[in-house]
């Protein structure tokens, strides 16, 4: 049977998905097929039913829950850090609200966060690797920074304006869910637990392989050295992607709770885990 696992094209991603992608870990009676895609492109694929395991942006999921089951490992999970809003010129927070964001596709995460954090903003909606040269090259005032643009904005020479890590934490004493992995319902419960096994099984060949992996991962930095890839993927690669729950899974609903509260997701929906 053919499987189709999409995942971003960053080193956080290369390095969990690794050792499925690459044939380090065989999942009998499955050939897999590796998608590798923009977050927003992997989002809008699961409203289709496109692919069989993906990653995708937690804001993604009321959209696709009652087509997809959620993986309890490899989710992406700051702990007091997240996206973070940059700008060429000092912004306060209430300049931010009267200029036009650079973001990184409507149904990832960090757009989420924003509006959460500064209510209704003009936006532009940007592949996430072509925001940072847009703010520095003064196309947008603002621009909404995923991935390896958290730790190199400021050697490109831009501020820092707010960090959404930061603020969901202040806000919430939790830490900032961002990105989760789902499998297909309707592949069946053996199936659905294979895969899940087996993305479990390619997050510890990383762990147990981690030089390997991170020279893989490294490739997906978009000029990041050996050392920036290995502090990135550590940023998201960490306790809550062996397990988000309790923690993670507890900050996951608090999310979507609060973004049902604000009518800027269609409904509330509750977390379903692949139990392995």
């Amino acid at each position: 049977m053919n499987i189709r696992i999409g995942h971003s094209p960053d080193p956080d991603d290369a390095f969990l998905f690794y050792g499925l992608t690459q044939g380090k870990v065989p999942v009998p009676g499955m050939m897999i097929t590796h998608c590798m895609e923009g977050i927003e492109e992997l989002n809008q694929r699961v409203l289709k039913e496109s692919l069989e395991m993906t990653a995708i942006s937690l804001h993604a999921y009321p959209y696709c829950a009652d087509r997809y089951l959620l993986l309890t490992a490899g989710a992406s999970i700051g702990e007091g850090y997240g996206p973070l809003v940059v700008s060429k010129e000092p912004l306060t927070l209430d300049q931010l609200r009267k200029v036009r964001v650079a973001v990184p596709g409507r149904l990832t995460s960090a757009s989420l966060l924003l509006q959460l954090a500064v209510g209704q903003v003009e936006t532009q909606i940007l592949p996430f690797d072509q925001i940072m040269p847009a703010v520095q090259e003064g196309k947008v005032p603002a621009g909404l920074l995923i991935h390896e643009g958290q730790i190199t904005y400021a050697k490109a020479g831009l501020k820092k304006v707010l960090d959404l890590g930061e603020w969901w934490k202040e806000k919430t004493q939790l830490p900032v869910p961002l990105g989760v992995n789902v499998v297909r319902r309707d592949l069946g419960p053996a199936r659905v637990r294979q895969l899940a096994v087996a993305f479990k099984a390619s997050l510890d060949y990383a762990f147990a392989h981690r030089a390997e992996a991170l020279a893989y991962a490294q490739q997906y930095g978009r000029g990041l050295s050996a050392s920036l890839t290995d502090r990135f993927v550590g940023m998201y690669v960490n306790r809550w992607s062996v397990d988000c729950r309790p923690d993670g899974a507890i900050a996951m609903q608090r999310l979507l709770d609060w973004a049902a509260d604000e009518k800027l997701i269609p409904r509330r929906v509750a977390l379903e885990f692949v139990e392995i």
